[in-house]
């Protein structure tokens, strides 16, 4: 995996992460008393807090990625995976 692979892979895996993040600890304004805001809308969503936790969750599933993809595990040449001889 080349840098620009894993910076993308990075990438999708923090965003996935911080999207099932999100709703975690989330209570909406039932009264409705935020001014300006909708009645759903959370009364203090932590953004903060979810992206910390989201980037130590998508490093740790990251690492996890990587390990498999640069193991022999998943390879194509040779093992249980490879392509069959000519």
């Amino acid at each position: 995996m080349n840098w620009f692979t894993g910076v993308m892979v990075y990438f999708l895996v923090w965003w996935t992460v911080l999207f099932a993040m999100l709703p975690i600890g989330v209570k909406p304004d039932a009264e409705g008393k935020a001014p300006g805001g909708w009645r759903g809308a959370p009364q203090a969503p932590m953004l903060w807090r979810k992206a910390l936790w989201t980037t130590l969750a998508a490093t740790l599933i990251f690492a996890g990625i990587y390990e498999l993809v640069t193991s022999d595990m998943l390879s194509f040449r040779q093992g249980w995976l490879a392509m069959p001889g000519d």
